[in-house]
């Protein structure tokens, strides 16, 4: 009998034990916290932490991985922010490939980096919450609101006050491609400063309207400037993808970035960004077939060129579709399949 205690004792123990080294090799160790105290953390260092964002339907944490590279002097906080669109993926590889460059000894401040805001869209490559909603849409959400709007809410919360200044690094969605362009408002000379370190292809100014889309709220950029941080939105090219130029681009920018804010000392040289847009727009199709766009992406077009067009089943060309006034090509289609109201190129109109 005291034999069979035993065993049961020591089979239950191990079991146990062999759970728990289980969830921290899932873990790797990482701690799961549920609110970020920059003031708690050691200077001089690189932190890995997973911040509870809700619960999923088994009752464990939602995560969401933070970096926080944490030097010593200033207060100021830069914040980092990618694939609030679980598509988005260029963002991610950009924060991993900064922070494996950044000397926190030389850091005079703190860098947040989020490499993966939306975790549930990013494990299932969608773009949006798993419940359908644009998270980037919703700001600032609502606490006892359904999931989409509690996550908003929760990162409205725990991540953006914590930032003085932020990025917030997307790419086009599927079905599309952008080129490298920012969006912020060309009158803020903090902005401004910050678009030109990061040399874009193209600026949209703007003070966080969405590109496109309905909205029931704020973008995740226009909630975090009403909350006084410095924001602006980066576009790092196309979907589901790594690109190593973007990639590369990106990187460089963000090290340009943090001298530039004074986080870390340096010399750079401030670029001018050539083609600074007031307004941008899509242009969609009127009927469905079959598209063919004829332009490239960064191409100025003069209005009356085309940009377009469409056939039907049988090859037979029901539709030219042309520039409606002079601008540029920010971004484009990439699906010859279109129904009515099909996406064609998203122009920018060029300050004059």
């Amino acid at each position: 009998m005291y034999q069979k205690l035993f065993l049961i004792l020591t089979t239950s123990l191990f079991s146990y034990s062999f759970c728990q080294e289980n969830v921290s090799a899932r873990n790797n160790g990482i701690p799961v916290v549920e609110d970020l105290h920059l003031e708690q953390l050691e200077s001089g260092k690189i932190h890995k932490l997973w911040l509870q964002l809700g619960e999923n339907e088994l009752s464990e944490p939602i995560k969401v991985p933070v970096l926080i590279a944490k030097g010593d002097g200033t207060s100021k906080v830069l914040g980092l922010t990618a694939a609030i669109h679980g598509n988005e993926l260029n963002g991610i590889a950009i924060i991993h490939e900064l922070f494996s460059k950044i000397d926190v000894t030389e850091l005079e401040g703190t860098i947040i980096g989020i490499p993966g805001l939306n975790t549930l869209a990013i494990s299932k490559n969608q773009r949006k919450f798993i419940d359908g909603v644009d998270l980037n849409r919703i700001f600032p959400g609502k606490p006892n609101g359904n999931g989409s709007e509690q996550m908003a809410y929760k990162i409205g919360e725990k991540i953006i006050p914590l930032f003085d200044y932020h990025v917030d690094l997307h790419t086009a969605s599927f079905g599309r491609i952008n080129s490298l362009y920012g969006r912020g408002d060309m009158q803020d000379e903090t902005l401004a400063g910050m678009l030109q370190v990061l040399e874009p292809d193209i600026v949209v100014s703007n003070k966080g309207k969405a590109s496109f889309g309905s909205a029931s709220g704020l973008t995740m950029r226009a909630f975090a400037i009403s909350k006084g941080v410095k924001s602006i939105t980066m576009e790092y090219g196309n979907p589901q993808v790594y690109q190593k130029d973007m990639i590369e681009r990106g990187v460089k920018g963000l090290k340009n970035l943090i001298v530039h804010l004074g986080l870390m000392e340096g010399e750079i040289v401030i670029p001018t960004i050539e083609n600074i847009c007031s307004k941008s727009y899509w242009i969609y199709t009127d009927k469905g077939g079959y598209l063919d766009i004829k332009v490239s992406l960064n191409q100025k077009t003069q209005k009356g060129d085309t940009i377009a067009t469409l056939k039907n089943s049988f090859g037979e060309l029901i539709a030219t579709y042309k520039a409606p006034e002079d601008g540029i090509v920010v971004g484009k289609s990439t699906n010859p399949v279109n129904t009515s109201g099909g996406r064609i190129i998203h122009l920018g109109i060029l300050e004059k």
